[in-house]
């Protein structure tokens, strides 16, 4: 009777990629020890290369990928693009030592769905594998502050990075999730459009729904994602 009220282990299964054969062993290590009542991660497997990745993810069909950035003969950004593409289901979380802007911002628009640093603290990376598999966006602190100024507008991701977006938003949708991937809250954008900031809350509220995000800082990284943001007016 008692084992009904006993909540199933959430369990993910994970692809590491990394060229370095110590970082794959102890990731694997690492994340073999994480069994418990209330989770449990399964290595689907390892590989060296962008090249293996995208071979890899398509043989497995992983939850999630803990990928590397650097790497011989295909990158991290170019691997992300093509397992996003082939593989829908399966979340791409970037593992890098680098955390610079030109790195950052193509990851996202490749469609990474996390970007960590290898400093990050081990019950964080178990956290964040853990909340990405659930949908959510996970970023280390030092790169979530480099999005942010780009989100403000320091960096604007040029027009050839542009897809097909926003389907099923208004216009006025549209225009409130440039301007909140221009870095403007919710005052700023009623003073913009000339709207009550109740209206603008709708707004908003409208478009979390309709593109199934969470909050306005998913909104943002799905504008340059989809290169929506533009230089301030």
């Amino acid at each position: 009777m008692k084992q009904a009220n006993v909540k199933a282990s959430e369990k993910i299964r994970v692809l590491i990629v990394d060229d370095h054969a110590m970082v794959r062993q102890g990731l694997r290590t690492f994340l073999e020890l994480q069994d418990s009542e209330a989770l449990s991660i399964e290595v689907a497997g390892e590989a060296a290369n962008g090249v293996q990745a995208v071979e890899l993810a398509r043989k497995t069909q992983p939850d999630i990928i803990l990928l590397d950035l650097v790497m011989p003969e295909m990158d991290g950004i170019q691997a992300t693009a093509r397992i996003v593409e082939s593989n829908p289901n399966t979340r791409v979380i970037i593992l890098t030592s680098f955390g610079e802007e030109d790195k950052v911002l193509p990851a996202i628009r490749a469609g990474a769905q996390g970007y960590l640093l290898k400093d990050i603290p081990p019950n964080e990376l178990v956290q964040a594998v853990r909340e990405v598999h659930q949908g959510k966006v996970q970023l280390h602190p030092e790169v979530a502050k480099k999005l942010m100024s780009a989100v403000a507008g320091k960096e604007t991701p040029p027009a050839s990075h542009a897809a097909p977006s926003g389907e099923g938003l208004t216009e006025r949708e549209q225009e409130v999730l440039q301007l909140i991937a221009d870095g403007r809250y919710i005052r700023e954008i009623a003073e913009y459009l000339v709207f009550c900031e109740k209206t603008v809350k709708t707004h908003v509220s409208n478009i979390l729904s309709k593109l199934h995000l969470d909050d306005r800082t998913q909104a943002a990284i799905y504008a340059l994602r989809h290169g929506l943001a533009t230089d301030k007016p």
